[in-house]
C-alpha cells in the first residue's frame, strides 16, 4: 500500500473510533448504577458498582481505591445508607474520605500534563467543597442512626476542620451544606451533654436556614449554657414555632427526622462546536488562541471540542412525607444540594471550556510538528490529521462526580412521650416504616434516602 493510501486508511480508522473513544468516561462506568436507581432497585445498583470495583461483597473495598474508584465507593456509601446498611456505609464513607483529594492539595505535574494534553479526566479527581462536607455530614447521620454519639462527634469535628479551611483559605462562607451539618452536629453534642458546643453548631446552622423545630430546644439550651449570640437569642425568643402535634410529656423523648430525596445532576459528555465554544469564552480567551482554534476548525476534521455538562436533576421538587403514630410531621428544608452542584459548576464551567480549547490547540501544534517531520505534502497532511484525531479520541470529558447525592434534604424534630412510636417515611415511591421504643430522656434519629 502506498504511503498516502496507508495514512488515509489510518486516519479513517481513527475517525471511526473517534465517536466511541471521545465520549467514554466515568459517566459510562456508572450508567448501570443510575439505571437501577431510576427504577427503584438499589440492590442492583450496588451490584453494578461492585462489578466496576471488581469486588464480590458490599463490605469489600477495591485493592486500588484511588482515582475513580474512590468515587464509586462514595456512590456505594450513599446507596448502602439508603438500604439502612449503616456499618457498611460508614466504612465506605471513611475509605473514600481518605482517598479523595480536596481542592489542589495533591495536584502534581503528572496530573497537569495529562490534563493539558489529553483530557481533564487524566488528572486526579478533586472534590468540590460541597462533596467533602457531605461525606462527613452524611456519615454523621449514619452514626446518629445507630445511636453512636462518639462517632457522630468525630465526623462533626472533621467537618469543622474543613469548614475553617474553606472559610479561611478559600473564603467560602455561603455553602448551605454547613446548615445541615450544623444541625446534626448540634444535636450530637446536645445529646452528649456538651451544651456550649451544641449551641455553637446550632448558631452556625441558623446562618444558612430557618429551623422552626429548633426554637423550643434552643430556648432550653440557652438557659443551661454559657455560649450565646444575638442570632441565637433572637431566634429562640421568636415564639414557640409551629406545633408538631405532639404535646411534651413529663417523661418525654425526642426524634429527629432526616429525609433525602431525588438525585443531584450528574455530569454527562457533550460535543460543542468550536465556534460556539469560542463565543462562550470570548471575553477570556487570548486572541492568538482564538485564531489558532479557528485555523484548526478550518481543516474540516476537528470542528468541536469534547466538553462535560450537567444532566437534569431527579426528583428535587417532590414532596416527602413523614408520619409519626399515624400523624403527619411538618418537614423543614435543610439543604438544596442540587443548587449547590449547579452553583459550583457555574464557577468552573468557563475554565473547563478554555481548558478544552487549549487542548485543541495543543493537538494542532502536535499535528503541525508531525506534518513538518514527514516532509509535508499529502502524506504529511494525513499524518498531521491522524495525530490530531488520535489526541482528540483521547480527550475524554471529565464526567466524574459523586452521583448518588440526594437532590434535597429535609429535617424535623419533635418531642414525644417516652415509649413505643410508629414511624413511616416516604419519598418518590420509596418508603421505610418501623417502630422505636424510647426511654424517658431518650432520643432517636430516623432517616430515609430515596435516591430515585
Amino acid at each position: 500500500m502506498a504511503p498516502a493510501a496507508r495514512s488515509f486508511a489510518q486516519v479513517s480508522a481513527l475517525v471511526a473510533l473517534w465517536g466511541v473513544l471521545g465520549c467514554a468516561g466515568h459517566e459510562g462506568r456508572t450508567l448501570k448504577m443510575r439505571t437501577a436507581l431510576d427504577v427503584g432497585e438499589p440492590r442492583a445498583a450496588i451490584s453494578a458498582i461492585n462489578d466496576e470495583l471488581s469486588v464480590s461483597h458490599d463490605t469489600d473495598l477495591p485493592k486500588d481505591i484511588q482515582g475513580d474508584n474512590a468515587l464509586l465507593v462514595l456512590d456505594r456509601a450513599s446507596i448502602q445508607q439508603s438500604l439502612a446498611q449503616y456499618p457498611n456505609s460508614q466504612r465506605d464513607f471513611q475509605a473514600a474520605d481518605k482517598a479523595i483529594d480536596m481542592l489542589d492539595l495533591a495536584h502534581n505535574a503528572g496530573d497537569s500534563i495529562g490534563s493539558y494534553v489529553f483530557s481533564d479526566s487524566a488528572g486526579r479527581y478533586v472534590a468540590p467543597p460541597y462533596e467533602k462536607l457531605l461525606i462527613n455530614t452524611l456519615n454523621m447521620l449514619n452514626y446518629l442512626e445507630t445511636s453512636d454519639l462518639n462517632g457522630a462527634r468525630i465526623e462533626a469535628r472533621r467537618m469543622s476542620v474543613l469548614t475553617r479551611y474553606f472559610q479561611d483559605e478559600l473564603h467560602e462562607t455561603d455553602n448551605a451544606i454547613l446548615g445541615l451539618g450544623g444541625y446534626l452536629a448540634g444535636f450530637a453534642y446536645e445529646k452528649s451533654g456538651e451544651i456550649d458546643e451544641a449551641l455553637r453548631y446550632y448558631d452556625e446552622a441558623l446562618g444558612f436556614g430557618d429551623y422552626p423545630s429548633l426554637r423550643a430546644p434552643l430556648a432550653s439550651l440557652l438557659a443551661r449554657g454559657s455560649y450565646s449570640s444575638p442570632r441565637l437569642k433572637a431566634f429562640a425568643g421568636g415564639g414557640s414555632g409551629p406545633s408538631s402535634g405532639f404535646a411534651p410529656a413529663k417523661e418525654s423523648a425526642e426524634i429527629v427526622f432526616v429525609i433525602g430525596y431525588g438525585r443531584v445532576p450528574h455530569k454527562v459528555p457533550e460535543r460543542i462546536p468550536i465556534g460556539l465554544a469560542l463565543t462562550l469564552v470570548a471575553n477570556d480567551i487570548q486572541p492568538a488562541d482564538a485564531r489558532a482554534a479557528n485555523r484548526l476548525a478550518a481543516q474540516g476534521l476537528v470542528t468541536w471540542i469534547n466538553f462535560p455538562t450537567l444532566a437534569k436533576e431527579r426528583g428535587g421538587y417532590e414532596i416527602p412525607a413523614c408520619m409519626l403514630d399515624g400523624k403527619y410531621v411538618q418537614l423543614e428544608q435543610a439543604a438544596d444540594v442540587g443548587k449547590e452542584v449547579r452553583s459550583e459548576w457555574k464557577k468552573v464551567e468557563r475554565k473547563i471550556i478554555l481548558s478544552a480549547i487549549t487542548r485543541l490547540i495543543t493537538r494542532m501544534v502536535a499535528g503541525e510538528g508531525v506534518r513538518r517531520a514527514t516532509g509535508g505534502g499529502i502524506v504529511g497532511l494525513l499524518a498531521s490529521l491522524g495525530t490530531q484525531a488520535t489526541l482528540t479520541a483521547l480527550d475524554t470529558p471529565d464526567t466524574r462526580s459523586w452521583e448518588t447525592l440526594p437532590a434535597r434534604i429535609a429535617v424535623a424534630r419533635v418531642t414525644v412521650p417516652a415509649g413505643r412510636h410508629a414511624i413511616k417515611l416516604d419519598a418518590r415511591g420509596v418508603s421505610r416504616h418501623w417502630e422505636v421504643n424510647l426511654s424517658p430522656g431518650g432520643w432517636a434519629v430516623a432517616s430515609l434516602q430515596a435516591l430515585r
